[in-house]
């Protein structure tokens, strides 16, 4: 690295956590281009490395993607980096010495990590790492408690724990810079949540949602399927307005049977709002109400910076809209019966998806995007099946399994137009429809030739 290079051009290695592998790269992405930068990978880029090299970024692009990300565990400024630990010397002592000075004077103070993927040193293998790089110039005081500096010794043992070799594949070593934000997961599980359902949205799936999405301080995100409100208390946490809607009158308003064990019913404070304020967001509540997703009752202009959402499958929640094939007479205007309950009927999956997208084209701001969920039955998956419109430009499309048979995509689009009047949802051709129509069903039918496989073991076994 020439040392006429700000401190801006630096290369940054990036430590990836090693699950959900398929959303790392969108989140990190999303998070470069709220800070203005395009995603620039070192030589050798591997996707599913647990170690990313980018080119391009200051430090402050660093810790502002580290502040948001729940993919990422850690970054640091590289220093030096190599297939041996020969190489990473060459590749430290070549490393600029102004570069390095500023953080190894005689009054800082320092420690040294070392860390491994995918194999556990003993400690005095570690410490025998720690000694072999007397050849950098440090000049400061060890502190292992509390030091001014961090550097971290990485080594690369491969993605198999089955075959681990007994050298490392990569060697790195940087200064630790910021930590990505995984403690979020922790601290808002669901587990621990005041208000939760049969359907609440993991934590670290919401977080990731919220990064796809490019949620930031002041934007309103809205959830039309917003059940117990998870999405909203990751959107609240990154400062976004919230609101959301719900077909589900219980569900909105917390009343009815509780999805907790040994807790029948719900108790007077389980809503939505009670969950952002135990996370101390209740500010960014704007308001949740009853509306069916089919027929939105929003004016039709910009109104979101972010729609987020995670529509029902028909598998552990109904998926309904209002209306009926029966014909019945409708009261005079101005007369509603006091305690009225719409009657409801079946909302397919390839109607949720079109209103959805339909939906989004009218009511995001340019630039603002539409993550959401979309479920699939893999031996029939194909990209033609992903619903696209000619106002949303598709983003990312991320698989997480569910079963040998099924998964779901988490897809996220961004608004380029504004529609016009022959703008429509451009549909999926007639003989991928049924992919959505009959999802339940195929996804049961999986369920029961696992069960019919257990049954033919067991009876085999002679149990």
């Amino acid at each position: 690295m020439a040392a006429s290079k700000s401190r801006s051009c630096f290369q940054y290695l990036f430590h990836l956590a090693q699950d959900n592998l398929d959303f790392r790269l969108p989140e990190i992405k999303a998070l470069l281009l709220l800070r203005g930068k395009p995603f620039c990978p070192g030589k050798n880029f591997k996707e599913k490395s647990p170690f990313w090299c980018l080119d391009g970024l200051s430090e402050e692009d660093v810790r502002s993607v580290m502040a948001r990300s729940v993919c990422a565990k850690s970054a640091f400024e590289l220093w030096g980096h190599g297939q041996t630990h020969s190489e990473l010397k060459t590749s430290l002592l070549n490393y600029p010495l102004e570069n390095m000075s500023p953080f190894m004077h005689k009054d800082s103070t320092y420690r040294i990590n070392v860390y491994t993927f995918n194999k556990t040193l003993e400690f005095q293998d570690r410490i025998k790492k720690i000694d072999a790089m007397d050849y950098l110039p440090f000049e400061g005081t060890v502190r292992l408690k509390s030091p001014q500096h961090i550097f971290s010794l990485l080594e690369d043992y491969g993605p198999d724990p089955n075959n681990i070799p007994d050298h490392p594949n990569h060697i790195y070593f940087g200064r630790w810079v910021a930590d990505g934000q995984r403690e979020l997961i922790r601290s808002h599980s669901v587990k621990n949540r005041h208000f939760i359902g049969n359907t609440s949205m993991d934590a670290g799936l919401s977080f990731i949602m919220a990064n796809h999405a490019k949620v930031k301080e002041n934007d309103v995100a809205f959830d039309p399927f917003v059940g117990t409100g998870s999405l909203l208390v990751a959107c609240s946490q990154f400062g976004a307005y919230v609101c959301g809607a719900d077909i589900d009158y219980n569900t909105i308003h917390g009343k009815g049977r509780s999805s907790r064990k040994k807790q029948q019913w719900r108790g007077p404070d389980e809503n939505i709002k009670a969950n952002l304020r135990q996370y101390g967001t209740e500010k960014m509540y704007l308001d949740v109400m009853v509306s069916d997703a089919s027929k939105h009752v929003w004016r039709d202009v910009p109104l979101f910076d972010a729609i987020i959402t995670d529509p029902p499958y028909g598998i552990r929640e109904s998926t309904r809209r209002t209306g009926s094939h029966k014909d019945y007479t409708k009261p005079p205007d101005g007369i509603y019966a006091e305690s009225h309950v719409p009657v409801s009927q079946l909302y397919h999956l390839s109607d949720i998806f079109t209103d959805l997208l339909n939906f989004s084209a009218h009511h995001l701001v340019i630039g603002g995007r539409l993550v959401y969920w979309l479920p699939i039955y893999r031996p029939e998956y194909c990209e033609e099946i992903v619903p696209l419109h000619p106002c949303l430009r598709l983003i990312s499309n991320c698989e997480q399994i569910l079963s040998s048979h099924t998964s779901r995509r988490l897809i996220t689009m961004e608004k380029i137009k504004e529609p016009e009047e022959l703008d429509s949802l451009t549909s999926p051709d007639s003989s991928h429809f049924s992919h959505y129509q009959f999802f339940r069903e195929k996804y049961f039918s999986g369920q029961n030739k696992k069960l019919g496989k257990e049954d033919n073991k067991s009876d085999v076994n002679g149990q």
